[in-house]
């Protein structure tokens, strides 16, 4: 019986990943150079990352294989499951089906691997000893650290300051993969210095942390730069989530109506919904995809569509997104991986494209979705992930109301094990909802 489980999941792990940019009605625009305002060049990126993860950025080839030596690495908990939540579904006495993918298997936690093992195994190859990157909740920087240590390189993480304090156990998971890690911002770098000279006490953002990672990368011959979500090869990288969930949907003989993911970089839902979206774009069937962020950090749904900096130091290239400006510091939610101040080129493209759907909700919300989940389906979702619960119960809601028999389907994109505090915060009532001002998001921009 495992020899045949096995078989079966060695067939389901697919061997190629899905580029959305072959299918796009409207050519994304192209990231800029900030000192010439012209598209960036191959050239440009050399300092930052190895040669087949900027082909990988630029290119428009619909399939990209997956490298054997990767595929070795995912199998140890790839394929994920695909979950009919039929416990969830009589709780909410719906019509609906409601499945989930669910990539808390992952030796993280998280679908963060996904992108982590591919990017250490091509900096490897290009013999990469040593590599800096930012991470938001730590789940990126846990997941980089693994990845790492599996081919042989050291990793430097800078954790957003407000998540390193109320994550103890992701700071202690990336060090005991071998990670170096530091809160954001840190006295490490000249940004770092510079912000703590005039907000001592700053609680850090991810836009910080980017600037702190690729200060170091940029002035070290040595080392290269990793980012956990937004440029186009890692949500490339992410869409084995939502291969692997169409071979398995085929099995069950149904096909999604709707399909759903947490958003604040953007690879979680890209990688789950890119493929769907995709398969509409070749004429398959008219899914929505709902796109679901923090009210606290609301790019997609108040953010404007521009050019912008993917970091507060404004180092990294312009590239076009929602955005709510790179100096915004989100408030200190407990979903830390969803505080950023912009969306991926990709997923704000689509938006403009009215091919993708957003919503923001509240984290108190979220995490009344997130017990709802853990009561009926047994797994504790991740504060991220409580986003895509709680915009996926809404829809299943809605199908109770007007008596549709709609398909479901959303990525819960990881545990929340590692996050009980906040659960405790939620539980005794201390969790304050944020929702951003619109007159001071048009003031910052101003």
């Amino acid at each position: 019986m495992s020899k045949k489980k096995f078989l079966l999941e060695e067939e389901q792990l697919p061997k190629y990943y899905y580029n959305i940019a072959a299918d796009l009605p409207v050519e994304l625009p192209p990231a800029l150079h900030p000192g010439t305002m012209q598209p960036i060049g191959p050239n440009d990126l050399e300092p930052l990352f190895p040669t087949e993860l900027i082909f990988q950025e630029v290119s428009k080839e619909r399939n990209i294989e997956i490298p054997v030596k990767v595929r070795e690495v995912y199998r140890i908990y790839r394929p994920s499951p695909l979950i009919r939540a039929t416990g969830l579904e009589k709780i909410l006495d719906t019509p609906a089906k409601i499945y989930y993918k669910y990539e808390g298997n992952s030796p993280t936690g998280s679908h963060k691997p996904n992108t982590a093992i591919p990017q250490a195994y091509y900096n490897a190859l290009n013999g990469v000893k040593k590599i800096t990157t930012e991470t938001g909740a730590g789940q990126w920087g846990s997941a980089l650290s693994y990845a790492a240590s599996i081919f042989g390189i050291d990793v430097t993480v800078f954790m957003v300051a407000v998540s390193y304090m109320q994550k103890p156990y992701r700071k202690a998971m990336i060090e005991t993969f071998g990670g170096k890690v530091y809160a954001s911002p840190s006295h490490h770098t000249n940004a770092g210095r510079s912000i703590l000279s005039v907000t001592p006490d700053s609680p850090g953002s991810l836009g910080i942390a980017i600037s702190e990672a690729v200060e170091i990368a940029a002035s070290n011959n040595d080392t290269k730069y990793a980012l956990g979500s937004v440029l186009n090869h890692v949500l490339l990288h992410q869409t084995i989530i939502g291969n692997e969930a169409i071979q398995q949907f085929e099995m069950t003989g149904d096909y999604p109506d709707i399909v759903i993911g947490c958003a604040g970089g953007g690879s979680n839902f890209a990688g789950f919904c890119f493929p769907f979206i995709g398969e509409k774009l070749r004429g398959g069937k008219n899914i929505r995809a709902i796109a679901v962020e923090p009210s606290a950090c609301p790019s997609l749904t108040q953010g404007e569509y521009k050019y912008d900096f993917g970091d507060t130091a404004k180092t990294t290239p312009l590239i076009k997104m929602h955005t709510l400006g790179n100096e915004f510091i989100p408030p200190s939610i407990h979903a830390g991986g969803l505080r950023y101040h912009g969306m991926a080129p990709l997923v704000s493209h689509l938006k403009e494209l009215d091919l993708i759907e957003a919503k923001a909700v509240t984290q108190n919300e979220c995490f009344k979705a997130g017990i709802m989940f853990a009561k009926s389906e047994g797994i504790i979702p991740a504060p991220e992930a409580n986003h895509a619960v709680k915009a996926a119960i809404d829809e299943a809601l809605l199908c109770k109301k007007s008596g549709e028999k709609k398909i479901i389907a959303f990525n819960l994109c990881g545990h929340g094990y590692f996050d009980m505090a906040s659960y405790s915060s939620f539980l005794n009532n201390e969790l304050i909802d944020f929702a951003q001002n619109e007159n001071e998001i048009q003031n910052m921009r101003a």
